[in-house]
């Protein structure tokens, strides 16, 4: 009950008191003024919200930080009486700052507000079958799966005696993706597995080795078909794909929480503003996650066979293959990957290191300064795998530790090493091979 429903019926109690002590007839009055503004406004709030209808309609199920993403929802009037008002909120988690536009069928555009992580709108004047629309465009700032709703659905009496709200269940979800920079070059070995053309071999997956052609059979994909096979032997023919000849490539990511660090949150808060750079937040995680999306992207879109291991709540590993629905995958796991795992990286190295084939380049994101891990690395090296570290620095973000050590030891036995401070450009870090961050390789 309301301060204003409290009020009115302390005035009709009072009323009906003092007409039955007094008898005066204003007092007689004033009793049926406050019960009928009682009774009128308790039927009215039970049909505001009635005959109502909200939808939402997301453009797409994915964004990225940095990047909109646009919802439009639609509240249509079904019932034969209008609403006063009506107010919609939205209590999706998302985090973001948010832009709400106005829209009607007629193509009326009113005005625009913001407003930062919710959405509050008010419709007003809502006449029978009539329908209101708008978009609220929210400007990603961190990765993660959020849920979109519920919805409250709010109205009231035109004195506000008896407000009336009903929450509106939601499925559905958003994975915002994490913050991928370009790198122009990436230095690693030709990587060719041994043997060469020998021990290519068959798959189902589409590569860029199509090996022969063959009849098509009943479940293969048209986009299989060689269309001038098929004119020239008048029957339908689909080619036949090897795997890549190149060998795999797979991205570690430690997600040892004992080797994390992060400043305070009051010293990082930031306003994401479409357009201007994305700066990541001083934490040596979102720099990690950040560095591995960015090396998956450089190298799915260029045709190589990419993977992913992290071991972090859960164990998350990502089987090589090539292709944007590769891409996709990587990036999604990345979103939702947390620093809560219960390895170090060199215990993942040793449980996940008999998996991944001799050639494949191991690409090792952490910042982790113990000289186990160089160990660990060593010993994949020498079983013919080709390890390539990228090293957070965690003194630059304000912890003790300094991995100046243990990157000058990898170093030394020929290990292909980069260094990341806070502040760094990822894209200048990892493309830049006279980057100041960087060591480089021993003769």
């Amino acid at each position: 009950m309301t301060g204003r429903a409290r009020v009115v019926l302390l005035l009709l109690a009072f009323s009906l008191l003092s007409a039955l002590i007094t008898g005066h007839d204003i007092f007689f009055n004033l009793t049926y003024l406050w019960g009928g503004l009682v009774v009128v406004a308790f039927i009215w709030s039970r049909v505001a919200i009635s005959g109502l209808f909200v939808e939402r309609i997301p453009w797409t199920n994915r964004a990225q930080v940095g990047q909109y993403f646009i919802e439009r929802f639609r509240l249509v009037n079904r019932s034969r009486l209008p609403k006063l008002w009506i107010e919609t909120r939205d209590l999706s988690d998302l985090p973001g700052f948010r832009v709400t536009t106005f829209t009607v069928w007629l193509g009326f555009r009113g005005p625009t507000q913001t407003g930062a992580h919710s959405a509050i709108t008010v419709t007003t004047g809502l006449s029978p079958q009539q329908t209101r629309e708008w978009t609220i465009r929210t400007l990603c700032s961190q990765r993660g799966r959020y849920q979109l709703g519920p919805m409250m659905v709010g109205s009231s009496d035109p004195f506000g005696i008896f407000p009336v709200q009903v929450n509106i269940a939601s499925r559905q979800h958003i994975v915002v993706l994490p913050v991928t920079a370009p790198i122009r070059a990436f230095p690693l070995p030709s990587g060719r597995l041994p043997g060469g053309e020998a021990l290519r071999q068959r798959t189902h997956q589409i590569t860029p080795n199509a090996s022969t052609v063959r009849d098509y059979v009943p479940g293969d994909s048209l986009s299989r078909i060689h269309w001038k096979s098929t004119a020239r032997r008048r029957r339908l023919m689909v080619k036949e794909f090897e795997l890549d000849p190149l060998a795999e490539i797979w991205i570690v990511l430690d997600a040892d929480p004992t080797v994390q660090f992060e400043r305070p949150a009051e010293e990082h808060e930031q306003v994401v503003e479409v357009g201007q750079p994305y700066q990541l937040p001083p934490s040596t995680f979102e720099y990690s996650v950040a560095v591995a999306a960015s090396v998956a992207r450089h190298f799915l879109r260029r045709d190589r066979t990419t993977g992913l291991i992290s071991y972090g709540g859960t164990r998350q590993v990502s089987q090589p293959e090539t292709g944007d629905a590769q891409q996709f995958r990587l990036l999604e796991s990345l979103a939702v990957i947390d620093a809560e795992g219960e390895f170090s990286l060199e215990d993942v190295l040793k449980i996940e290191s008999s998996h991944i084939p001799q050639g494949a380049t191991v690409i090792l994101i952490t910042s982790s300064s113990s000289e186990k891990l160089i160990v660990g690395v060593r010993q994949l090296m020498h079983a013919g795998r080709q390890p390539f570290l990228i090293m957070i620095d965690p003194a630059s973000f304000g912890a003790s530790r300094d991995i100046s050590n243990a990157a000058e030891s990898a170093r030394r036995i020929g290990i292909p090493v980069r260094v990341i401070r806070y502040g760094d450009s990822i894209s200048d870090a990892l493309s830049s091979p006279h980057h100041p961050g960087r060591y480089t390789r021993a003769a």
